[in-house]
């Protein structure tokens, strides 16, 4: 069969557990009521000055106490590398204005390099698992996708620029390596003032790591885990000059991982480096370069069938593969960006970025995916078959003025920028010959041992797609208490089959602050996302169009160490892209477009130090989408908890921290067509899954970390119904690392 393998808009989900949401909300009160009385810590504020980048980190063992942490500050935020906090100091996603989560007007959640060195979240997908308000569907190995608030998240930023979203046969977005990254950043709700064309669900922001100023400092990290995994890390930088004028870095990762299932292998490589040279001493010029390759064996493709001919679950072992032996589908990245900022003598700074990259693949690809089983013949499943060759090449750039100015006797910010971008995805796709036997004749001895086909060439994919725009936002200082954030954008878009120009894409929020510790909000954005979904007869769906709005309360305690949110939010879209069940005249998913899909939710979030040694981040999401006041969109769950935690010893136990973290969610369900049945609704059982972590500094240099995913070795999966498909999550697994520091 012929499928158009690229990572779509699907659906969201569950059930509401109202006892979860009182108890986080009751202490989300409690946090926020010691804040209105004053009972926040005192201690040293995050550092958000150009001095900070001067002064080195802290050891690992000083960086989480209130008197030590010193950060560094830049356009794009706060560096979180070093300061051991699980929240941030600025961020600058929304609106690139350099503001705190309590100032910026949409929900926001980071996830800190220490939270991702504490738990192992060596990967995109193990960052996303434990994002509050983030979930994932698995469609196969080497592709997943995440939803927010109901909607597939396609946009990816990379130090801020938006670089490519709906990358066709996924090739690679969601394989993307943690350890260049100092933090990620998932903007929640609609983002098209800087993003363009706005996806209504969230963006991702990746921001890399960048050289210290005035010493080299160095890691080597050494790592071995379950099923033969075993990783390797070097990570070096600093002063290139005597003077610090010039400073470097660059970070190389190798990975060879097995997993828990049957004949699967998976090597990762990744190098980046990076350049920083002061010219004069008011310009920033930053080059760089990364590359990643996922070189994976024994690939599956979409999923073990779900139902077998009786209509029942297809239970299957948790180490099923329904991927041939020769299976692969090697993915990869290059990317080349370059900034240039300078900063002239009245507070405005000028910023030029520019970001190129490319994403390719090379997938031939063979599974026992279609079908229902006969539970005692093993008859009645098919393969599918296909070979796909093929790049998406992505030029962008940005190009912004920031700056404050005086009016009405008040201090106001302002930001007028532009930016462009141009994506070619060119494909070859290949066929099994006609000749090649395509159904799998016992389903229960299937171990993916049959040949590669000799494959014969059938289409051919060129597509380009460009978008422009300009924006301008300004955050004015209505009042002591009050700030208004105010922008738009004017966009153009132009793909294979649409032509849009002109397209005003408005942004407002204000930001009220209630006291010293919080501030009340809301915010307004509008949503224009052209879809490359199509219907069952080949014809693209209108662009999703409708709007995003958000109230909320945020909290900032302990001089922003620690930062608590709870909104709500409501977005109503037509043009909603829901599965038909059926196929595109290519063999692709098609899909029909809903007019007045509403979703509605709210969302809460810690995030930060407790107290000195102990940091923690978590929350609790619900949404429920509903057209003509039915549910759609279930394959995300309508409820989910996480929360991850550590607590650094002291006393007699000193250099030891241990920490833990858990996640829950609702059922999801989805409609799944049977050839003699109808359609059969299946539904997951909602579920927990636990963490575990534990670290000993042995010295100033060395520490060792025990993490363990999966603490009870829970059983769950998700569904596909698109496919009709299902991928167990992952059993119980540990791994060790070893780092040095220098």
């Amino acid at each position: 069969m012929s499928v158009r393998y690229a990572l779509r808009g699907l659906p969201p989900h569950p059930l509401f557990r109202a006892a979860c949401a009182r108890s986080l909300s009751t202490s989300l009160r409690i946090a926020l009521t010691a804040g209105a009385l004053g009972l926040s810590g005192v201690g040293a504020a995050w550092a958000q000055s150009a001095q900070a980048a001067d002064e080195p980190a802290p050891p690992p063992d000083e960086a989480q106490t209130l008197e030590t942490v010193r950060v560094t500050a830049n356009q794009l935020g706060t560096v979180t590398e070093g300061s051991g906090a699980y929240t941030p100091g600025t961020i600058a996603t929304a609106t690139r204005l350099v503001l705190t989560p309590r100032q910026t007007p949409q929900t926001i959640s980071v996830i800190t390099r220490q939270e991702m060195d504490d738990f192992g979240l060596t990967g995109i997908d193990d960052v996303m698992r434990v994002t509050p308000g983030l979930s994932i569907v698995t469609y196969d190995s080497e592709r997943t996708e995440y939803y927010a608030r109901g909607f597939a998240v396609n946009n990816f930023q990379y130090d801020g620029i938006p670089m490519q979203r709906d990358s066709a046969y996924s090739a690679g977005n969601t394989l993307s390596d943690m350890a260049i990254y100092d933090r990620v950043e998932v903007l929640k709700g609609a983002t098209g003032l800087l993003t363009g064309i706005g996806d209504p669900g969230a963006t991702i922001n990746l921001i890399r790591k960048k050289p210290s100023r005035n010493e080299v400092r160095g890691s080597v990290t050494l790592g071995a885990g379950s099923w033969d995994d075993y990783r390797g890390e070097f990570d070096i930088g600093g002063p290139l000059s005597a003077d610090g004028r010039i400073r470097g870095r660059a970070v190389a990762t190798y990975q060879d991982a097995h997993a828990h299932t049957d004949h699967y292998q998976r090597r990762t490589e990744v190098l980046y480096g990076v350049l920083e040279a002061d010219i004069g001493e008011a310009t920033l010029l930053t080059v760089g370069a990364d590359y990643q390759d996922s070189d994976p064996r024994g690939s599956s493709w979409g999923g073990i069938p779900l139902l077998d001919s009786r209509g029942d679950f297809n239970r299957k072992p948790r180490s099923f593969n329904n991927g041939a032996r020769w299976s692969r589908w090697r993915q990869y990245t290059r990317t080349g960006f370059a900034t240039l900022e300078h900063h002239f003598g009245n507070d405005w700074i000028a910023k030029l970025q520019l970001n190129h990259q490319v994403n390719g693949y090379d997938a031939a690809l063979g599974a026992g995916a279609s079908g229902n089983p006969d539970p005692v013949t093993g008859t009645g499943v098919g393969l599918w078959l296909g070979q796909y060759i093929g790049k998406t090449v992505s030029n962008a750039a940005d190009v912004y003025l920031s700056g404050k100015f005086a009016w009405l006797g008040r201090e106001h910010e302002l930001v007028i920028g532009g930016s462009m971008s141009r994506k070619r995805w060119t494909n070859d796709g290949y066929f099994a010959p006609a000749d090649y036997p395509l159904q799998v004749p016992d389903y229960r001895s299937w171990n993916g041992d049959i040949p590669e086909p000799v494959w014969v060439s059938a289409f051919a994919n060129d597509e380009v797609t460009r978008e422009s725009g300009a924006y301008i936002v300004g955050r004015f200082d209505v009042a002591d208490p009050l700030k208004l954030i105010v922008g738009s954008r004017i966009a153009n878009y132009k793909a294979v089959d649409i032509d849009k120009s002109g397209i005003l894409v408005p942004y407002a929020g204000a930001v009220y602050d209630l006291n010293d510790n919080l501030s009340a909000f809301v915010s307004y954005s509008s949503i224009f996302k052209p879809q490359s979904n199509q219907d069952e007869q080949g014809r693209r769906l209108d662009p999703l169009e409708g709007r995003n709005y958000e109230l909320g309360l945020k909290g900032e305690f302990y001089d922003g160490r620690l930062n608590a949110s709870a909104a709500v939010f409501r977005l109503d879209q037509d043009n909603y892209p829901d599965p038909t069940g059926g196929r595109t005249p290519s063999g692709g998913i098609a899909y029909r477009a809903l007019p007045g899909v509403r979703t509605e939710g709210y969302e809460l979030e810690l995030s930060g130090q407790l107290r000195p040694g102990w940091q923690i981040q978590g929350g609790y999401a619900h949404k429920i989408a509903r057209k003509d006041g039915g549910k759609i969109s279930t394959l995300e769950p309508e409820d989910q908890f996480s929360v991850h935690t550590s607590y650094r010893l002291r006393g007699g136990l000193q250099g030891w921290t241990v920490g833990g973290g858990a996640r829950w969610q609702s059922p999801t369900w989805g409609d799944i067509p049977h050839p003699t049945l109808g359609t059969i609704e299946h539904r997951t059982e909602p579920y927990w899954v636990f963490d575990a972590m534990a670290r000993y500094q042995v010295n100033e240099q060395l520490s060792a970390t025990l993490n363990i995913g999966n603490l009870f070795d829970k059983r769950y999966y998700t569904i596909f119904n698109a496919y009709s498909t299902y991928t167990w999550g992952e059993p119980r697994n540990v791994r060790v690392a070893v780092t040095y520091r220098f």
